[in-house]
């Protein structure tokens, strides 16, 4: 079955309009990768300034290919090309990477 990726962002509140422009930027950034299946951007409600950031994929090797190739350059891998200037301060102030094996699931019925 697949596997999840859920990457939890602390966000400041002031960041969280940033957070969300840049992610909407770079729609399609992975959503043409070899074992892509889904992604979620969730924003916090209450009690907490966690982002998540939900990926499915079909397999770990897939996550990973993806994370040694478009992943480093989506998220400028190697720091600025010459003539590019200076990247922006990121918009969260930690990030951590839980991962999960999906082992049963459910959809909608269908009438």
């Amino acid at each position: 079955m697949s596997i999840v990726k859920i990457n939890v962002l602390t966000v400041p509140e002031e960041q969280r309009e940033t957070l969300e422009k840049r992610f909407a930027a770079r729609a399609g950034a992975v959503e043409g990768s070899d074992g892509f299946e889904w992604f979620e951007l969730l924003r916090p409600v209450e009690g907490t300034d966690q982002y998540l950031v939900y990926t499915r994929w079909r397999s770990e090797e897939d996550f990973q290919n993806w994370m040694s190739g478009r992943a480093q350059a989506a998220h400028g891998g190697g720091g600025a090309q010459a003539g590019e200037g200076e990247r922006p301060k990121p918009a969260a102030t930690d990030a951590t990477l839980w991962s999960f094996e999906v082992v049963q699931q459910a959809a909608p019925k269908q009438d």
